[in-house]
């Protein structure tokens, strides 16, 4: 029989192209991963960066306020006895003085008065303001005084009538015996307006503020403290189906502040006014110039 002659398989010379391209895939993998670690979201990354600020930032209380030094730690424990500058204190909770007269309460500075102070004095005049329908209400910042626009302006109109002015002459003797800043606030019902003059009854309402503001001001009340505001018809008292109602939102409501914070800051801002009022004024500065290269 005629042997059979084994031809030796073909060699292949390109199997070097599978690990060539697994180390292309590898590759392109490997700067997918790097882009996109290197491109962070701002917005998740300003989450994380205050969540975790918050976290070794807050106290056991959480609170605004910061731990001093020398200070008494705040904590839900009273019999828990809290390390300070001073040493170990049985008793965390601060001393007030008097615990009875409004503890820990700003002092207010001189030429202000606090709400109890001027509701007393407004009382006083209450029965001259009656006609106006005359309403006072005290709360934590502010003095509210309200009054019937009806006295106050004609039907429409933002100017003040004859009648309205002793009215308000009335509550200016008593504005002038301090200093505290002022808001006048105008509000109207819901019956459409469209005038040549007032388009809306948010124009109505902000002309009446002003006008009350102005008043205020050529009676020497000092017009930096006050300010005039317009709601329109956007914030009722009383029903606007009834004329009843819509006679109580048409009104002229003053507020006087109170906040201790805010008397102090306006304090602060009259003071500076004044000591920049009574100061010299720097019109322009010009330096010599060096005596060299100049002639005389």
């Amino acid at each position: 029989m005629r042997s059979r002659r084994h031809e030796g398989e073909h060699e292949n010379h390109e199997r070097w192209l599978v690990s060539y391209a697994d180390f292309i895939t590898l590759l392109f993998a490997f700067f997918v991963v790097m882009y996109s670690v290197s491109s962070v979201n701002e917005g998740k990354f300003r989450v994380l960066s205050s969540t975790l600020e918050d976290a070794f930032r807050e106290h056991p209380i959480r609170g605004v306020d910061p731990i001093q030094i020398g200070e008494i730690l705040r904590t839900l424990d009273p019999e828990k006895k809290v390390l300070t500058g001073e040493g170990i204190l049985p008793d965390f909770r601060p001393e007030t003085g008097d615990e009875n007269t409004g503890a820990g309460q700003e002092e207010i500075p001189e030429g202000y008065q606090e709400g109890s102070e001027i509701v007393e004095a407004l009382e006083n005049v209450a029965d001259k303001l009656e006609e106006a329908g005359f309403e006072i209400k005290l709360d934590e910042k502010w003095v509210e005084v309200t009054m019937n626009s009806q006295v106050l302006f004609g039907s429409g109109k933002a100017r003040l009538s004859e009648k309205a002015k002793p009215v308000l002459d009335e509550l200016i003797d008593v504005l002038n015996d301090f200093k505290n800043p002022l808001r006048v606030e105008g509000f109207t019902d819901n019956q459409p307006i469209r005038t040549s003059v007032f388009p809306s009854n948010w124009e109505l309402s902000a002309a009446r503020a002003a006008s009350v503001v102005s008043y205020f001001a050529s009676k020497n009340i000092d017009p930096q403290r006050m300010a005039a505001v317009g709601y329109g018809e956007y914030r009722p008292i009383a029903d606007n189906s009834t004329a009843e109602g819509r006679r109580k939102n048409r009104r002229i409501t003053v507020l006087i502040s109170t906040d201790p914070e805010q008397l102090k800051a306006d304090a602060e801002k009259n003071a500076e006014k004044e000591s920049n009022a009574d100061g010299p004024v720097l019109l322009h500065t010009i330096n010599k110039p060096e005596a060299e290269g100049y002639a005389e």
